[in-house]
């Protein structure tokens, strides 16, 4: 692993100098983008768009317009911004867990103590575990203030949530939410049944990707000259009066699953 971020954990008027490592990584195959006509691998380049020529990445700035006009901002303006919030992680407030909505949660990150900060570490991740509560704090990464989340993780290490801002989440009052009458009782009796029929506590490591495991038997197949047939599916419609009887053999199959 090498780490994205250094700095420190501000909680209190205590400082915990840490590193910060990515906690996650993409599952999925790496397929190359090909010309259909001779398979040749397609480039990407950064091209001026009044010469057409390609520009070298120590030529390319950023720049923000205003009124038709560039402002060109360099290294110096961006750690203008906030100074203390890159290089420190301040925890604003602690909070219940439960009380964060899962849609703002975004990437997850491994916190790493550096050398001095051990104890300090130990005595934040413990405390948050005793109290089972968790950090809601600022920083700056890669130009850009981060709302997060700092919170035990499996006990052993702490962990940092990337949190969606409020403003970031997208309003939903365009989209057809059903209205108008409540289901019937019988129907709300029947849906809580299966639900407690399926309820066992969670286990991640139930679950898996599977998509790329088949998408690679495929590949190994036409590899050999093999093609698979790609069978029909339909979208399942159901009716509102099949609810009930839907329900019912939703709970027969669960029954015999079981057994």
């Amino acid at each position: 692993m090498r780490a994205i971020w250094n700095g420190a954990i501000g909680f209190g008027l205590v400082n915990i100098p840490i590193k910060l490592y990515s906690a996650s990584e993409s599952s999925t195959l790496d397929l190359d983008m090909l010309d259909k006509k001779d398979l040749s691998n397609i480039k990407y380049k950064r091209v001026n768009e009044n010469t057409n020529k390609e520009v070298a990445w120590e030529n390319i700035v950023k720049g923000y317009k205003i009124e038709d006009k560039y402002i060109v901002l360099e290294d110096e303006d961006f750690q203008a911004v906030s100074p203390e919030k890159s290089k420190i992680l301040s925890i604003l407030q602690f909070v219940k867990e439960e009380e964060v909505d899962p849609a703002l949660f975004e990437t997850p990150y491994f916190l790493e103590p550096q050398k001095n900060g051990e104890a300090a570490y130990k005595l934040l991740l413990k405390a948050l575990m005793k109290t089972k509560m968790a950090g809601i704090g600022s920083f700056i990464l890669r130009e850009r203030e981060i709302l997060c989340m700092i919170r035990p993780y499996q006990d052993e290490i702490l962990m940092v949530n990337r949190m969606r801002y409020p403003e970031e989440m997208r309003m939903y009052e365009d989209l057809k939410i059903p209205s108008g009458k409540a289901p019937k009782a019988e129907e709300l009796k029947m849906a809580e049944t299966l639900i407690k029929s399926l309820a066992e506590t969670f286990d991640p490591s139930k679950y898996r990707d599977t998509y790329n495991e088949d998408l690679l038997k495929i590949i190994k197949q036409k590899a050999k000259g093999k093609i698979k047939k790609v069978k029909e599916t339909k979208q399942p419609a159901g009716k509102a009066t099949d609810l009930m009887a839907m329900l019912k053999a939703s709970l027969e199959s669960g029954k015999r699953k079981a057994g």
